[in-house]
């Protein structure tokens, strides 16, 4: 436990430069007096560590000290070349970047390690995106990448949902997120906001430089946008009871639903009884008309009486 704690130190100092007791604790979540020992043991092991005093001290690397890429697990070996997926890199314009960076890695493993992630790469294939959901074309991509990572402003011509469909816009770019296979943008100045590239029709890119707002984190901000998409998406709910093959074909917030709250139903053997989230009651009454006899909904009381007019309807036509 203690060497990985050591390896962590290293490779934190390689790649970020000086950190401080406090910063380097909060990393590896241990005492600040346990990176003090730590730091002394990388020194007397011969590493260049040394640490500065004061308000802007902290520890650093001798300028010009590296490692070399040792200490891996199979695990974290095998994890690397999972995590690498070619698709979305070419998209960007990576695919050559990362198939050289892979082939370094792998040169730089041990034997026993080299062979797993070799193993792990032929039998295992990332493949984002729904079966069901086709390919977009997102031509502005790569100018939307660059404009990323250089924090540059761009102008576009942008193609939404809503009348005047196509509308411009000046954004400044936070980050690219690549969700089911489609590339979305968080861009400023208002909100942040998400733009789907593909709806991109124009881009023009200026001179002037785009700053992140401060303490905004891409990952955390995608989180938040997918509950509240989430919480949109589901406004309301109806009480329903399932078999068991009705349940089985339940998905996502429908799903989570019945496992956290489903009960046996008092009435029906084997059936279970929950509060759904629903998006509206013309889309539960197409979703549990699919379900035929293994699904009946209990309330609201208008969504029953809709369902059950629906029923009657059938019934009169193929009489």
């Amino acid at each position: 436990m203690k060497s990985s704690r050591l390896l962590s130190i290293l490779l934190l100092l390689q790649t970020r430069g000086r950190m401080t007791a406090a910063e380097l604790a909060r990393e590896l979540e241990v005492s600040v007096r346990t990176v003090y020992r730590d730091a002394e043991a990388l020194t007397a092991a011969g590493v260049p560590v040394y640490g500065d005093a004061g308000h802007s001290g902290g520890y650093q690397l001798l300028d010009g000290y590296r490692t070399r890429l040792t200490g891996l697990t199979s695990g974290e070996a095998e994890a690397l070349f999972l995590s690498g997926m070619p698709g979305p890199a070419a998209e960007l314009g990576l695919g050559q970047a990362l198939s050289a960076a892979q082939l370094k890695l792998r040169a730089a493993l041990p034997a026993e390690l080299r062979e797993q992630a070799d193993r792990m790469r032929l039998r295992f294939h990332l493949d984002a995106p729904g079966w069901y959901a086709e390919h977009e074309e997102t031509p502005h991509l790569g100018r939307v990448a660059d404009a990323v990572w250089r924090g540059r402003v761009i102008e576009v011509r942008y193609r939404r949902w809503k009348e005047p469909q196509e509308v411009d816009r000046r954004l400044a770019p936070y980050g690219l997120v690549l969700k089911a296979g489609r590339w979305y943008l968080v861009a400023g100045p208002e909100g942040p906001r998400t733009y789907r590239v593909d709806q991109i029709l124009e881009l023009r890119e200026t001179a002037e430089v785009s700053e992140l707002p401060e303490g905004f984190d891409l990952a955390a901000h995608w989180r938040r946008t997918r509950a509240d998409f989430l919480e949109r998406l589901y406004p309301e709910e109806a009480l329903v009871r399932l078999s068991a093959r009705a349940a089985a074909r339940l998905t996502g917030a429908q799903a989570r639903a019945l496992a956290d709250g489903g009960t046996p139903d008092p009435e029906l053997p084997g059936w279970t009884r929950a509060v759904l989230p629903i998006e509206s009651a013309a889309q539960a009454r197409s979703q549990f008309l699919s379900l035929g006899p293994d699904a009946e909904i209990l309330a609201p009381a208008p969504l029953r009486d809709s369902l059950r007019s629906a029923l009657s309807a059938m019934t009169a036509r193929y009489a």
